[in-house]
């Protein structure tokens, strides 16, 4: 046999398409080379393959004119994940392996020099784009990426960590030493995240409810205050409140984590990923971007928590990039020959103080008298434009207290009871209508959200008032809907709309 047909898988986004790597053998002047719109790295596995077939004690055909085609053509190519499919592509054109065998398997891998494997970024998309061919063929991989993908259910994954190994089980005949099958990686203990609980704050009882309201009905929340009245302790807090990642949640989650670094989709799959990006951080670090495209901190997000502390002090052209995917659960990033789409269905959290100074309406409590301006503060909170804070549902001001009222105030309550409550109204939710109350769309909000004639006047007369947009008239639909959810009400009445009103009227918008 002069010419071997192996298969692979490409990274686009978070797709995997298939790869067909045809290696031919043919009499001529030495050479090998490689063609299919190849990236650099994919241009550099000619040596790393020629270093691990000899190192690992196989004949390199040195008198041949060796040909790699990486098809489709047009499909970009890149890292080393396909140093393992063109070495044994070699090995099957120079008859060395069965073609049966060969043919039942989809490959990835980079190789080292002495042969062995090492992890590639994507196993697990690589593994549900595997599920969803239908081909039916066995996916193998290094260890520690075959333990990430051994997580999609139904997929039969084996595990090699050398050359040698996946050569002995491919070879002619009976005596072939079959792979061992991929196990997904037991989470262990050290790897668990362990959350701060909500005992530990004391007093703010408004931004604890805010928090309670946005767990169950997974709404944006923007908590405002001066510096030190636990902002940030209670954003940190909100990942405890929030019910466990359901199956698909979970794996498209880790997935994504999986395109950034090789081997990190295999860690804390049940866990809801918090990301928390430093505010000098650009737009195409929150959305993502780069050639090839890659997720940034808003789809490393999904199905977690994005908590962007000092709000104000992001780069504005970050914050709008904020918008579209805060409604639509998505980002689709478009350069000049690529375009990407990745999950973006992330909750925000952010804090911020309501001045340059911090202590703008705090003197009362802390004697510190706020040193802005009334032009310097308009300016600082102009920051945040109309349009996202028209999408945050939640903006909840969180109030400095004096030093001796914060001595003698008790514990406050854990968040195991907290978390229980806002799982039972979630679940409610759910049961009415399949998804949490923030994603409800507009048909939605007039079948679940419905008002009596009180309500409906009560939440006219305040979008009048207040110069609502449809935008935010919708937003306070769905949490007066999750407020009716915690209270166990079947509809929605003018309480559960008063109280709505009250998270969120902190900033001009």
């Amino acid at each position: 046999m002069t010419l071997a047909l192996v298969m692979s898988r490409a990274l686009d986004g978070l797709e995997a398409p298939e790869v067909h790597v045809e290696v031919q053998l043919a009499n001529g002047l030495p050479s090998f080379t490689l063609v299919g719109l190849a990236d650099t790295e994919v241009k550099e596995s000619r040596e790393r393959v020629r270093a691990a077939l000899q190192q690992s004690g196989f004949n390199f055909p040195h008198n041949k004119r060796i040909t790699v085609n990486l098809a489709p053509a047009d499909l970009p190519k890149e890292s080393g994940r396909f140093d393992l499919p063109i070495a044994l592509g070699i090995l099957a054109a120079a008859g060395e392996l069965d073609a049966a065998r060969l043919a039942a398997c989809e490959f990835a891998g980079e190789l080292s020099l002495a042969g062995e494997l090492r992890p590639v970024r994507g196993a697990l998309a690589l593994g549900l784009a595997a599920l969803r061919g239908g081909a039916g063929r066995t996916l193998v991989l290094p260890a520690l990426s075959a333990c990430a993908a051994a997580q999609v259910p139904g997929l039969d994954v084996r595990s090699g960590r050398h050359l040698s190994e996946v050569v002995a089980a491919l070879r002619p005949g009976e005596a072939a030493d079959p792979l061992p099958v991929a196990r997904p990686a037991p989470a262990s203990a050290a790897g668990a995240a362990t959350t701060p609980d909500l005992r530990e704050v004391k007093g703010q009882a408004a931004a604890k409810r805010a928090l309670e309201i946005a767990a169950a009905g997974a709404h944006s929340l923007l908590l405002v205050g001066p510096p030190g009245t636990g902002k940030s302790m209670l954003a940190q807090r909100l990942a405890g409140l929030l019910p466990p990642l359901a199956d698909e949640e979970a794996l498209a989650s880790a997935a994504l984590r999986g395109l950034t670094t090789a081997g990190a989709d295999a860690e804390r799959l049940a866990q809801r990923p918090v990301r928390c990006p430093h505010h000098t951080a650009s737009a195409v670090a929150l959305v993502g971007g780069g050639s090839p495209p890659r997720p940034g901190e808003i789809s490393l997000a999904h199905g977690g928590l994005l908590f962007l502390d000092e709000l104000p002090e992001f780069p504005r052209a970050a914050l709008e990039a904020l918008r579209e995917p805060l409604e639509t659960g998505r980002i689709t990033i478009s350069r000049a020959a690529r375009q990407a789409s990745f999950p973006a269905r992330f909750q925000l959290v952010a804090a911020m103080n309501p001045c340059p100074c911090g202590w703008h309406g705090a003197a009362a409590a802390t004697g510190r008298h706020c040193r802005c301006s009334p032009e310097a503060v308009a300016r600082y909170q102009g920051k945040l434009s109309g349009p996202l804070l028209d999408r945050i549902d939640l903006q909840v001001d969180v109030r400095a207290a004096p030093a001796a009222e914060l001595l003698a105030l008790p514990d406050g309550e854990p968040s195991a009871a907290v978390a229980e409550r806002a799982a039972a109204a979630r679940e409610r939710a759910l049961t009415r209508q399949g998804e949490p109350n923030a994603r409800l769309e507009a048909a939605a909000i007039d079948r679940h959200c419905a008002l009596d004639d009180t309500a409906t006047r009560f939440v006219r007369s305040a979008a009048e008032t207040l110069g609502w947009s449809g935008r935010r008239l919708h937003r306070t639909l769905k949490v007066a809907r999750t407020i009716a959810d915690l209270a166990g009400a079947e509809s929605v009445g003018t309480l559960h709309l008063a109280e709505a009103l009250q998270l969120q009227r902190v900033l001009p918008g």
